[in-house]
């Protein structure tokens, strides 16, 4: 895969003899590859490997020569070097990053993802006041099956000629997403819109100008003289008479001219836009969404997995209150989460706050975002560069702020640019990635991660990036790295990257001495576990306990023995296999490593004697089965056998001694196992059975 690489009009100072040692490639240095150098551009694009590009600045005039080039077989890769190192105040220091970038274009593409699909036959819904309506209809008619839904007259009321089908009445519901939006209605006006012919006759004729050019009765205004029912013989409009009728229909689309919108999540339906009269963006939009859509199923869900709840307990909501799209919600009867592809944006902020994995992330993978940035950190570190910081920002605005960043870096003598030890990693999203693999991220070499976040991000992510971030760094310091290793970066356009520069510049903290060598595994707790394993083993203290934040996804179980008595409805409870009970003794015990702090297990115990305890113990004990408690066993007072527990038993007898149903034999058979209690029932001579009933 031949690398082309161009100084931009010897703007920067690369140096291809050290770049191409790192990526084993002869490497040719060009200062006009996009002009008057683009024949080498054009004999590589014919040889039929993939060609990586380091230029994004003429990424459309390159296709467009690609186009034009007779034999052009290749898939370009693009990269950008220049505003990312090229151009920033240390940029003759930057070449251990421009490898890294480069080394990660020759990645292999990531696999094809499962798809979700959308169709839209462009029949579009308008709700609002009807002047504004038609006037919106008007820009879209040309291209959409439009019809009206009228909420009043307006200002200047509808149009005389009806262009448009028009609906009235009160909106009861209205959901779905583009290609499937459900609107239900109540239609109870007197005025029937299909029948009225604009013909203005109720208007003339009602003395109390209850009708508007919505044509819908008023009924606040109205004094029931029918006169408009009389002006309207002919046609048969009008009846005061007819039931308030529910109506439901389908459509594709959804403009919503009201004040207060029909969803209020930070990440609206795909085809619901809103329309404020003044930006043009959401009609050009909507002008495009006819036809056939499809988008990457980027949520996969392992049930198995899932901690959400058991026995009609709620255990972990973390995906449901953090979904911007209102796309998971809970399923109690099937003790699950579902997750609406049609709804989910893909930002994956789901996926990093699921503690068990249950909820994995799919594009791209975890297991290749992991390769990316192992190759990034293990390429940067092979060419000389140390004290790696990567930057995680999204990929269309994060990296819009990063080119703004470099060019005024060109231009502004006060801004230094994206740091050379700075390394970007774009993101689908950036809420996609989480303790695991910034964790994992420090085990590979990387010195801090910090976190890119504009104004495209639910106020939420933030608050749950946050958290995260701060058992994160719990752990670090509890194992002795110095300095802050993880930090979220807000930026909102160009003005702000003067502060977001100087914060690129901050020392960099203590990492490992030597980088982990293991892949980044599909599963998010194995993968946690390789991560701190390593970060232990080279951690320079080594504490048996570290306490960590609330919420956290690690930690323990605190008991209180003195309530307890051993009934393992907790064990029942437990979706991943932290609470064990003991075939051969009365037990309760505990794996530390399989705890996830859903919390199910002390919803369940009915004692309350449970609480959760976040905390990364550090000991061999933590990956065992530790027993947490055990009691005396409560032998059958007939055969001998245990069957109980001595205090669950004794519990039992207390509550039951004082009941009418549990007098004499019948408390004594409490004391039975199963078997032995019912021989005795049907031993006994003086026992009523269900066949003397009726004899006696």
């Amino acid at each position: 895969m031949p690398t082309l690489i161009c100084d931009c009009n010897q703007t920067m100072p690369l140096q291809p003899q050290k770049l191409g040692a790192v990526l084993n490639e002869n490497l040719t240095l060009h200062s006009a590859l996009c002009r008057r150098q683009a024949g080498a551009f054009q004999k590589a694009i014919q040889s039929g490997d993939d060609v990586v590009v380091a230029c994004t600045q003429e990424k459309r005039l390159f296709t467009e020569i690609a186009q034009q080039t007779e034999g052009a077989r290749s898939v370009i890769r693009f990269v950008n070097i220049r505003e990312t190192g090229g151009w920033s105040k240390d940029a003759a220091q930057a070449s251990p990053k421009i490898a890294a970038l480069l080394a990660v274009a020759h990645l292999p593409e990531a696999e094809p993802v499962p798809t979700v699909s959308y169709s839209s036959a462009g029949r579009l819904l308008i709700i609002g006041e009807l002047d504004a309506a038609e006037r919106a209809a008007g820009l879209l008619a040309d291209t959409l099956d439009i019809t009206l839904f009228s909420l009043g007259a307006g200002s200047e009321g509808g149009m005389q000629e009806r262009r448009y089908p028009v609906l009235a009445g009160k909106i009861t519901h209205l959901t779905g997403w583009l290609g499937a939006f459900d609107l239900k209605w109540q239609r109870s006006n007197p005025i029937d819109l299909d029948l009225c012919t604009r013909c203005n006759a109720c208007l003339a004729a009602c003395p109390e100008g209850a009708i508007g050019f919505d044509y819908q009765i008023d009924s606040a205004l109205c004094k029931s003289h029918r006169a408009c029912v009389k002006a309207c013989a002919v046609a048969g409009a009008i009846d005061f008479s007819r039931e308030p009728t529910d109506l439901t229909e389908t459509f594709d689309l959804v403009l919503d001219l009201r004040a207060t919108p029909a969803f209020t999540q930070h990440a609206l339906p795909q085809g619901y836009f809103r329309w404020d009269g003044q930006d043009s963006r959401p009609l050009l939009q909507l002008r495009s969404l006819v036809g056939e859509f499809e988008k990457p199923r980027f949520v996969t869900y392992k049930q198995k997995l899932c901690v959400h709840s058991r026995n009609e307990k709620t255990g972990c909501t973390a995906c449901i209150d953090v979904c911007s799209a209102s796309a998971i919600s809970s399923e109690r009867g099937r003790q699950q989460i579902v997750v609406n592809a049609n709804l989910c944006v893909g930002c994956g902020a789901c996926t990093t706050v699921c503690p068990s994995g249950a909820l994995g992330y799919s594009y791209p993978r975890t297991g290749e975002q992991g390769t990316k940035i192992k190759t990034l950190l293990t390429t940067y570190a092979s060419a000389g560069g140390r004290q790696a910081a990567l930057l995680l920002h999204s990929q269309e605005a994060g990296a819009r702020l990063l080119g703004d960043l470099g060019r005024l870096a060109r231009l502004d003598p006060a801004t230094h640019g994206v740091p050379a030890r700075v390394l970007p990693v774009a993101l689908w999203h950036s809420a996609s990635t989480g303790l695991d693999l910034w964790l994992s991220a420090i085990a590979h070499g990387a010195s801090q991660v910090w976190l890119l976040m504009t104004d495209e991000e639910a106020p939420q992510y933030q608050d749950a990036l946050r958290a995260q971030m701060e058992v994160a760094q719990a752990i670090l310091s509890g194992l002795g790295y110095q300095g802050e290793h993880f930090r979220l970066l807000h930026a909102k356009d160009a003005r702000d990257l003067a502060g977001l520069d100087a914060q690129l510049q901050a020392a960099p903290a203590q990492g490992v001495a030597q980088a982990a060598g293991y892949a980044v595994q599909a599963d998010k707790r194995a993968t946690l576990e390789l991560a701190l394993d390593h970060l232990v083993a080279q951690g320079p203290m080594q504490p048996e306990l570290i306490a960590l934040p609330s919420g956290s996804p690690l930690g323990a179980l605190a008991i209180n023995k003195d309530t307890c008595t051993l009934c393992l409805s907790c064990v029942n409870a437990c979706p991943a296999s932290a609470l064990l009970d003991n075939a051969q003794a009365p037990q309760l015990r505990f794996i530390e490593k399989n705890c996830v702090q859903c919390g199910l297990c002390v919803k369940t115990c009915p004692e309350k004697s449970l609480a959760l305890v976040p905390q990364l113990s550090l000991t061999a004990q933590r990956k065992e089965a530790i027993v947490l408690n055990e009691m005396q066993p409560y032998a059958c007072t007939r055969c001998g056998k245990p069957f109980g527990t001595l205090k669950a038993i004794e519990s039992m007898l207390g509550k039951l001694a004082g009941h009418s149903m549990f007098q004499g034999a019948a408390l004594e058979r409490l004391k039975m196992c199963g078997d032995c209690r019912v021989i005795d029932i049907y031993s006994a001579d003086n026992e009523i059975k269900i066949n003397d009933i009726g004899q006696t």
